[in-house]
C-alpha cells in the first residue's frame, strides 16, 4: 500500500471505529485549532505528494522559493527568513546542493560568510514548485468565493499574530501582515 493510500485509510479510520455504531471523534474536534491543524496536514500532504514527484521533500521547497525570490542569501539570512535554526538551514542546503539545485559560495573578502543561490536546475524547480502551490491552493479554496477567501486569509493572519505576540515574536509577522492587508483592501475596492 502506497503512502497516499495509507494516509487516506488513516483519515477514514480516524472518522469511525469498527464494531461501533457511534462514530468516534478525536479530542478537540470542535476547536478552531484542530480544524486548522487538519487543514494544514491535508495541505502539506497534497503538497508533499507533488513535491516527491520532483524529487523533493516537504520543507525543501521553502528554501528553493526563498532563493528564487532573493537571488542569493547568506545562510544566516536564509535561516532567519525560514524561522529555523542555522544548522537546520545548513542541512537542507547541503541536501539541495547534492541534488544540484543550489550552490554555495564563500563571500569575497570574508570566507566565513557563505552565500547560497539556485542553479539553473534550481530555477526550473522553483517554477515547478510555484505551479504545485497554485494547484494545491486551488484545491484548498475551491469551495470559497473571493470574499470568503479574503476573510479566511485575514482571520488566519490575525490568529497567527496573536500566537506570535504570545511567543514574543510579532515584529516580522506584523510588517508582512500590513503589506498583505493593504493589497487585500486594494483588491476588494477594485472588485
Amino acid at each position: 500500500m502506497g503512502d497516499k493510500q495509507k494516509r487516506d485509510r488513516e483519515i477514514k479510520d480516524a472518522g469511525a471505529s469498527e464494531g461501533s455504531s457511534k462514530k468516534m471523534r478525536p479530542p478537540g474536534v470542535r476547536s478552531v485549532g484542530w480544524a486548522l491543524v487538519q487543514a494544514a496536514r491535508l495541505h502539506r500532504a497534497r503538497t508533499g505528494d507533488r513535491l516527491a514527484k520532483l524529487g523533493l521533500f516537504a520543507g525543501q521547497e521553502q528554501v528553493v522559493q526563498a532563493l528564487a525570490a532573493a537571488g542569493t542569501m547568506t545562510m544566516g539570512d536564509l535561516a532567519a527568513l525560514l524561522r529555523v535554526r542555522p544548522p537546520t538551514a545548513s542541512k537542507t542546503v547541503t541536501r539541495l546542493a547534492a541534488l544540484g539545485i543550489v550552490e554555495r559560495r564563500a563571500e569575497s573578502g570574508d570566507g566565513r560568510v557563505v552565500r547560497v543561490q539556485l542553479t539553473e536546475a534550481g530555477l526550473a524547480k522553483a517554477e515547478a514548485i510555484e505551479r504545485i502551490q497554485e494547484e494545491v491552493e486551488a484545491e484548498l479554496l475551491d469551495h470559497l468565493d473571493k470574499t470568503d477567501r479574503r476573510r479566511l486569509r485575514k482571520l488566519l493572519r490575525k490568529a497567527a499574530r496573536g500566537l506570535a505576540e504570545a511567543a514574543g515574536a510579532s515584529g516580522q509577522i506584523t510588517e508582512v501582515d500590513a503589506e498583505i492587508e493593504a493589497e487585500d483592501e486594494a483588491e476588494a475596492i477594485a472588485v
